[in-house]
């Protein structure tokens, strides 16, 4: 069986999307969403997202990692958005559902401002900090950044799980300004560094924000740069939370969909 596919990228975090409305994967389709995301044998990405009609919302994205495990993605709901532009399915403002809950989003040309879901709290990890911005991260601040090693402490970080049963995206973070970071995020379900990580770049503008009582924090990834915008509430969690950057397709195609296994 064939299937129609469109490659989709937001700052370098890349993604199958397909058209759900009238396809299913299966019962179980795990195997079927490693394969396609096989950087060798397959389509090559981060993860696949399925957009299905749902009742009451605009969309439903069904989004799952690279390794068929099924998480929120920030950049990911962002390309989400870009293609149900494509599709035709919303125009500028959109209302979708997600696994962590109801997101809001509004797209001008290739740049999607997402709405978040709040976050009630940042807490300590010894000298580090948690942050469930709808995937959980960890969050650390490091001064050299770009020599850091991102892939094993990130490794060992994210098997943890003494502290994280269920594992934990891990994410480094080198101050730039007082209103700039820079962000590498090691990502659960990929179990490798991204170039860009939208639920992790929030974490870490979130915790940033609250050291240097700033309401707006501009991130660079090496995939490219995105904007995280919050307002603090009195009880010290997080709201009005908005995402914001780029999101592109990149190219699409039709793929014979692998055997379940």
């Amino acid at each position: 069986m064939d299937i129609t596919f469109y490659k989709y990228q937001g700052t370098g975090n890349d993604f199958i999307m397909v058209d759900g409305r009238a396809f299913s994967l299966g019962a179980d389709p795990v195997s079927r969403i490693h394969a396609l995301c096989h950087r060798r044998f397959g389509i090559g990405a981060d993860g696949l997202i399925l957009l299905q009609d749902k009742t009451g919302y605009d969309f439903e994205m069904f989004y799952y990692n690279a390794d068929g495990t099924q998480s929120m993605c920030g950049n990911g709901a962002r390309c989400a958005v870009a293609f149900a532009k494509f599709l035709g399915i919303i125009s500028e403002n959109t209302h979708f559902l997600a696994i962590d809950g109801p997101h809001r989003a509004k797209i001008s040309g290739d740049w999607v401002a997402l709405e978040m879901g709040n976050v009630e709290a940042i807490q300590p990890a010894g000298q580090d900090f948690f942050v469930d911005t709808g995937s959980p991260h960890h969050v650390r601040q490091v001064d050299d950044l770009d020599q850091y090693d991102v892939l094993g402490e990130g490794r060992a970080i994210r098997n943890d799980l003494a502290t994280y049963p269920q594992g934990t995206n891990v994410n480094f973070m080198k101050p730039l300004s007082d209103t700039e970071i820079q962000v590498r995020t090691f990502e659960r379900g990929v179990e490798d560094e991204t170039l860009s990580c939208g639920t992790g770049v929030t974490a870490c503008a979130l915790v940033y924000g609250a050291q240097r009582n700033q309401q707006s924090i501009t991130i660079t990834t090496f995939g490219g740069n995105l904007e995280v915008g919050f307002v603090k509430n009195p009880a010290g969690g997080f709201e009005q939370i908005v995402l914001s950057g780029p999101a592109k397709q990149v190219f699409s195609g039709k793929i014979s969909l692998p055997e379940a296994t």
